[in-house]
């Protein structure tokens, strides 16, 4: 009888070494995947406009969210000379995930002179890599470049005409000449700017700017006229005016019982947290509301029209004067003083009921229900210059509308904090609350506007 050796299965190791493969390949696979990973750096210059001047800065932002940012190098290029602005190189601080940072943003300093570059076009390159082991280790890399102009030459200003003098509350301009119209320019009054605008008789290099002291100044700290190109360079041209002290104006405002009961009710419906008794509620509308209120004006008059739009003075409404501009209000609740307000505006009063008018010619930017003011329109002239008509029992315009003297624009009221029927018309500069009565009379405004605008074209 033939002894037949029976082979022994094979299928165990089998297994086993396709396991064993299996591993080594996912291993092999997962290591590639980690080490040679192939997703390119973010790298961008677009924090940079097209101009930069003799002292500015260069932003750059780089990220990459696999392997990390490796290294980071910033060059600028003008003929044949590059100069480095910025190079730095992380070290890997792992073998697992991320080996270096995933973001890293910057403003680097620019000195013309120190680089030793001229006026006109210079070249900004940017290029990072990261920790991927592709590109035989060097890492996937990513370059940047954008086209900027040096300039360092500063606007040149020539003013015109300044304004003589000025009261607190008063408006002024000055007329100048730019040597680069793009510049950004204006009139700096005590730390507040109001922009210039082209006059706009067809001279394409002067300007003219509005501005206003308020009521409060105490003096004149700093006026100048401004320019700012798009390179950043800045200059600033001081002019002088004389300040002319104002005589305080002041005025009892009794708030009673009555008054409370018939006001208070609607305000609730604009500011139903209101909290507390009448009188709390009335003192938290006099003061919060307030100021909320004149932060609302202040902003509408933060974009105005370019083109101005108003001829001559502005038209009063016929009627007897209530309230003067700028009186010192203290109020008073049986028989003690409550609070202290200023009165910014000129209260007219003739008939109930009766029909407001634009004060000249503009474009309609409100005509709501705003607090104190009750139902208010205001009105752009152009040039930084606005008009404010509130109490009204009425509204007949809306925003964008354009009006001139002639447009009935609402009539007169009551609505907010007013106690009986009549208009409270201001007039405000760049956000500045000024005296109207400047604004009404026509020799004002062409002593003040006009003359100068026709001397300064020789």
């Amino acid at each position: 009888m033939a002894f037949k050796y029976k082979k022994k299965s094979s299928g165990p190791r089998r297994f086993f070494l396709t396991i064993l493969l299996l591993l080594v390949i996912t291993v092999i696979t997962g290591g590639f995947f980690l080490f040679f990973e192939g997703e390119k750096p973010v790298a961008s210059l677009n924090g940079n406009g097209e101009f930069i001047g003799k002292k500015g800065v260069v932003k750059f932002t780089v990220s990459d969210n696999q392997s990390g940012i490796k290294s980071i190098t910033l060059t600028a290029a003008q003929n044949d000379q590059t100069k480095i602005l910025y190079k730095k190189t992380f070290k890997r601080n792992s073998y697992k995930g991320q080996a270096g940072p995933t973001k890293e943003s910057k403003a680097i300093s620019f000195d013309a002179k120190k680089l030793g570059f001229k006026d006109g076009p210079v070249l900004l390159a940017l290029e990072t890599s990261d920790f991927s082991f592709r590109g035989w280790l060097k890492g996937n890399t990513t370059h940047v470049t954008k086209k900027i102009i040096l300039d360092t030459k500063p606007p040149r200003i020539q003013i015109l005409h300044s304004e003589k003098y000025i009261i607190p509350g008063g408006s002024g301009i000055a007329i100048y000449r730019l040597s680069d119209k793009e510049a950004g320019n204006g009139v700096m009054l005590n730390g507040h700017f109001n922009p210039g605008f082209l006059i706009g008789d067809g001279r394409d290099d002067t300007f003219i700017a509005f501005f206003g002291l308020p009521y409060d100044a105490k003096s004149i700290d700093t006026l100048a006229v401004t320019a700012i190109d798009r390179a950043g360079n800045r200059t600033v041209a001081p002019f002088s005016t004389i300040y002319k002290a104002d005589r305080k104006k002041r005025d009892r405002i009794n708030v009673t019982d009555g008054f409370l009961n018939k006001k208070i009710p609607e305000f609730e419906q604009f500011y139903p947290d209101l909290t507390g008794t009448f009188l709390e509620k009335y003192l938290y509308i006099n003061n919060t509301v307030r100021k909320q209120n004149n932060q609302k004006i202040s902003s509408l008059c933060n974009s105005p029209s370019a083109k101005r739009m108003w001829k001559d003075k502005f038209a009063r409404m016929p009627g007897s004067s209530r309230a003067g501009f700028a009186d010192h209000r203290t109020y008073f609740y049986k028989g003690r003083p409550i609070d202290k307000q200023v009165h910014l505006g000129m209260d007219i009063a003739s008939t109930r009921r009766a029909n407001v008018r634009a004060a000249n010619s503009g474009i309609i930017v409100y005509a709501d229900y705003l607090g104190i003011y009750g139902n208010m329109i205001m009105i752009d002239h152009g040039q930084g210059v606005f008009s404010l008509y509130s109490h009204l029992s009425q509204i007949n315009v809306a925003p964008g509308d354009k009006v001139t003297p002639q447009s009935v624009i609402g009539l007169t009221g009551t609505t907010g904090m007013a106690g009986g029927d009549h208009l409270h018309f201001s007039m405000l500069v760049n956000g500045i609350f000024v005296t109207p009565k400047e604004w009404w009379d026509q020799h004002w405004i062409e002593v003040t506007v006009d003359e100068p605008l026709i001397d300064s074209k020789f």
